[in-house]
């Protein structure tokens, strides 16, 4: 008996050995513990000694790669710190078990094996767990067994993770010199910050990263790329911040745990929707001992950054820091040559010079454009060969310019050229040399012809900061076309007994200073108010033009809106006025745009099922208690992060096609919305339940949030199930609630 246990032993050692990688011998070992012990599944969890957590990269019919926990945490985390093995017939009794780990992979844990990996110096280097015995229940001799295979495979495992820890580090080293090698080629700052933080993020596995240089003159440490962000150029004063006190102090700072830092200020995330969780930081110190900026990197994908990570960011940067005041002297030159050859280019649009003998000797593009020709067509000819008989006004202001001491400067005149008429302004300006003698003049236009057809039209129906931007785009937007865009509706609750409290010049004054606020806020995150309507408020993101995030801004609108309600209504409370509740109702689809109405009116609009479909969630907020609710569509064109919860399926009065619609939670904090998060966790494994006509254990789930917070929403599904305990669905119920009222 002892000889085949022996055996077997052997057997399982050769199995291990024959594994080529770290992954295989995860993967083995975990067969091996499942056979041996007769369980459904294992996992193996080895310890990181840098953060302090246990991690495998296979566990039994998980999907997860990798899996990380504190090592001090759940039963894996108890094992590991006593060092002895367990039998557990009943987790769900033992006050060491996370049961959130069942509801996440929706697996059933009963009974559990649990034996530490000890070293051959009796050090713990991870543990392994079976789960489920397939018969009957775990005995002494099971623990005894799984002990012992893991005493034997602990050095085979060791083995393995020296060799991919050598592994690693030789390609990590080949890697950091061909990015070195990269990186020092590049002299165009742009580029150069850009491949830096590429580089960066690529070799830390981290999932964001920036290159923060220090502007001397300003005392700002600036970036114009964030790797990971919108190409924008971010300043901040140079001793704020986490990298302002690196800067400062030019030591690294390592933080594992952001936000249970002190010197962490959440607010950059609350404005992105980026959640940091991890920060490595260190200065950039040039090769005089000089700190020039700050290199920080966000989010190390599998873990936290270590003292590894700090050195090779700091032999990195050490590297590149040369290349980095080469290429900030490159770019400062390169900004002289570039703005002396672009005065041409930049002044009042067209520029024509002419010299003293009246010959045009340079022209930009913008002249070409507006006057609709040739570069040939301008050089070495005279006013009179370029504008023709038809401007004889021009050709005389010129000529009669060159005695001038002062230059003339005519505003909206017609230049009539051969295809079509163009308003300009106009400024002639004589050139003299450094004796103050006249070498020539230059001629500066200014089209204004598509600014003043267009300006006039739309200055009836748009926001004025959005017609520079159409200017510049110089599309035919006017006309009507089929555009994605995203569309906010909002209204006050209860506006008629308001109007009935506060009377007509009551109702006006609160209309207007509420509509200043709302409107701000729209206009500040790109949207266009499309009109009032009534106490409501209809607006479009997209339209007339596309900015990439428009869902994003709709919803950070509708935020900021609340939030801008919540102290309105403090400055109310204060005045012993009624508080003001509303409802915004947020939808993202193709839609019509364009000028609709009578020849003695017209609006620029928004019209189609898109704009109905957000009007509709707008009445909806009063049926599910909620301030802002999405549509599916918005949702899918998201790219921040934000604190969002599932609540119905439903199809709209007038509409045929069920959609999903979601609540958004990030304007609640602690007193609104108390233990937001657990709650949404509670409510979204109700709603499961509850589409799986589960009713009861619905019902379960939704007290558990109950619990938590007495949340309307919550209520009204109990409510849903009751009646559907009492009075089953139809056969085809599809969970699809049909809204009745608008």
């Amino acid at each position: 008996m002892k000889s085949s246990f022996l055996e077997r032993i052997f057997k399982i050692n050769r199995e291990i050995a024959q594994q080529e990688t770290l992954d295989q011998v995860f993967s083995a070992l975990a067969n091996i513990a499942s056979r041996e012990s007769d369980s459904e599944r294992s996992s193996i969890f080895l310890h990181d000694n840098h953060s302090n957590e246990l991690y495998t990269r296979f566990a039994q019919g998980l999907k997860k790669r990798e899996i990380r926990i504190f090592d001090n945490e759940g039963i894996a985390g108890h094992v590991f710190q006593t060092g002895k093995g367990v039998i557990i017939d009943d987790v769900y009794c033992d006050p060491h078990f996370n049961r959130k780990i069942d509801r996440k992979s929706e697996f059933v844990t009963r009974n559990m094996l649990c034996v530490p990996m000890l070293s051959a110096k009796g050090e713990v280097i991870g543990i392994v767990q079976s789960i489920n015995k397939k018969q009957g229940e775990y005995q002494s001799q099971d623990l005894k067994t799984l002990q012992i295979i893991s005493d034997q495979v602990a050095i085979i495992v060791q083995s393995f993770q020296m060799i991919e820890h050598l592994n690693e580090s030789r390609t990590k080293e080949l890697e950091f010199l061909n990015v070195v090698a990269d990186t020092t080629s590049e002299l165009e700052l742009g580029p150069l910050l850009n491949k830096v933080m590429t580089q960066a993020t690529h070799m830390l596995n981290a999932e964001r990263s920036t290159l923060f240089l220090n502007d001397e003159k300003n005392n700002e440490l600036w970036s114009l790329v964030g790797q990971g962000l919108d190409s924008v150029e971010i300043r901040f004063p140079n001793h704020l911040g986490i990298a302002g006190t690196v800067f400062t102090s030019a030591k690294s700072i390592n933080i594992p745990y952001a936000y249970a830092d002190l010197r962490f200020n959440p607010a950059f995330d609350k404005q992105t929707g980026f959640f940091t969780r991890s920060i490595l930081c260190i200065p950039v110190i040039n090769k005089t001992g000089k700190v020039i900026g700050v290199t920080q990197v966000l989010n190390k994908k599998d873990g936290v950054f270590n003292e590894e990570d700090e050195s090779r960011l700091k032999a990195f940067t050490a590297q590149i820091s040369i290349g980095l005041e080469n290429a900030s002297l490159f770019d400062d030159v390169q900004k002289i040559k570039n703005y002396n050859e672009s005065m041409l280019e930049s002044m009042s649009n067209g520029v024509l010079t002419f010299n003293e003998d009246g010959m045009a000797t340079t022209c930009n593009a913008a002249s070409l454009k507006i006057l609709n020709c040739m570069e040939s067509d301008i050089i070495k000819r005279d006013a009179h060969a370029i504008f023709g008989h038809q401007n004889l006004w021009l050709i005389d202001l010129i000529n009669k310019n060159k005695h001038e001491e002062h230059g003339t400067h005519l505003v909206d005149v017609e230049l009539t050229l051969e295809q079509e008429s163009k308003y300009l302004n106009v400024t002639i300006q004589t050139l003299k040399d450094h004796d103050k003698n006249n070498i020539g003049s230059i001629l500066l236009m200014e089209d204004i012809s598509n600014e003043k057809r267009v300006k006039s039209t739309m200055s009836r129906y748009i926001d004025a900061h959005l017609i520079d931007q159409l200017m510049e785009d110089g599309s035919d937007i006017l006309g009507g076309q089929s555009v994605e865009a995203t569309v906010l509706f909002s209204d006050i609750r209860g506006f008629t007994n308001l109007s009935e409290e506060l009377g007509a010049q009551g109702i006006v004054n609160l209309l207007n200073e509420y509509f200043t606020l709302m409107v701000d806020i729209i206009v500040a995150h790109g949207g266009m108010l499309d009109k009032f309507i009534g106490d409501a408020i209809m607006a479009a993101y997209g339209v007339p033009i596309a900015h990439g995030d428009d869902a994003d801004q709709g919803v950070i609108s509708a935020i900021e809106m609340m939030q801008e309600l919540k102290q309105l209504n403090n400055s109310r409370q204060k005045q012993n006025l009624s508080p003001i509740d509303i409802g915004v109702g947020i939808n993202s689809d193709f839609v019509i745009s364009g000028n609709i109405g009578s020849p003695k009116r017209m609006d620029f609009t928004v019209i189609g099922d898109g704009v109905n479909l957000a009007s509709r969630l707008e009445s909806a907020c009063k049926q599910y208690s909620a301030n802002i609710i999405i549509s599916d569509n918005t949702k899918k064109r998201l790219k921040g992060t934000y604190r969002i919860r599932e609540l119905d399926c439903v199809v709209v009065k007038g509409q045929t096609k069920p959609v999903k619609i979601y609540e958004v939670l990030d304007h609640h904090d602690e007193e609104t919305f108390p233990n937001v998060m657990e709650v949404v966790a509670y409510f979204h494994d109700g709603l499961k339940k509850y589409k799986k006509q589960k009713f009861s254990a619905a019902i379960s789930a939704f007290n558990q949030a109950l619990l938590l917070h007495q949340d309307p929403v919550t209520s009204m599904y109990i409510d849903r199930c009751e009646h559907f305990i009492a009075h089953a669905p139809a056969p085809d119920w599809d969970g699809v609630f049909k809204m009745q009222s608008k």
